[in-house]
């Protein structure tokens, strides 16, 4: 991801963030290797015809779960946060066997249809910060953003949203909506979110440059993806560690 202007760099605390929230866990007991708390992969969970399931790495690299049949999130796609080893069980036509410790869903929606003249009052134009993480990726026809506001506690779901704004030269153009319903003050905090980007057009296997738009506390930024439909791209910055969303989401 390359940015417009530089994003504020530092990693919360999140140990006590993983252990105070709950995952779908799928250790079993005859596995007493030590399970870390936070993930070691970005993965589409993608539900089969015949109520099994298997994870998109990357383009071409796709998991076969071995401890679960069916996936924990019934026939939906989505994004998903998952900590897993590879095991040496077979696995078909699929690049790699492995044993799922936890897997946790990120909220994952699709770009939301343009309401013209009342865009600004559905979605809002409250100020985030998109942060260049590990996860903050377009890969496998999905964008997905790790980003940071302010939130009390009152409690309130914060509507996130993208949508397609093409331009003239360039049909390859999303803005980043964030709607706090009055929740704009507070501390820090953040939150993940994924897109699916199908709704734009096809790349016809090309990679082009997907530009993202948003409101930023210090005025409108943007940063550029190289976009593939449905292919993956490498992120262009790691850390060591993710977050897991710490506002609620809608």
């Amino acid at each position: 991801m390359k940015t417009c202007s530089k994003l504020t760099q530092w990693i919360v605390g999140l140990t006590a963030c993983y252990c105070a929230f709950g995952f779908q866990s799928c250790k079993e007991d005859n596995y007493s290797y030590y399970v870390l708390p936070y993930p070691n992969a970005l993965v589409t969970v993608k539900p089969q015809q015949d109520n099994s399931f298997y994870l998109q790495l990357d383009d071409s690299t796709t998991l076969l779960p071995t401890n679960l049949a069916t996936s924990p999130f019934g026939e939906k796609e989505v994004r998903a946060l998952v900590n897993y080893v590879e095991t040496d069980e077979a696995h078909g036509n699929y690049s790699k066997a492995i044993h799922i410790n936890w897997i946790d869903s990120i909220l994952t929606k699709p770009i939301a249809p343009l309401l013209g003249s009342d865009n600004d009052a559905v979605y809002g134009t409250d100020p985030v910060e998109i942060v260049n993480d590990w996860v903050t990726l377009a890969e496998d026809g999905y964008l997905t953003l790790r980003f940071r506001t302010l939130r009390s506690d009152m409690g309130k779901a914060h509507f996130v949203n993208l949508l397609h704004v093409p331009e003239t030269d360039n049909p390859y153009v999303v803005e980043f909506r964030h709607n706090a319903y009055g929740d704009v003050y507070g501390r820090e905090a953040d939150a993940l979110v994924a897109f699916n980007l199908d709704r734009l057009p096809d790349t016809e296997g090309k990679t082009v440059k997907l530009t993202l738009k948003w409101n930023s506390f210090s005025g409108e930024k943007s940063a550029e993806f190289d976009y593939c439909t449905r292919k993956s791209v490498s992120a262009s910055s790691s850390s060591a560690a993710a977050v897991r969303s710490s506002i609620p989401l809608k």
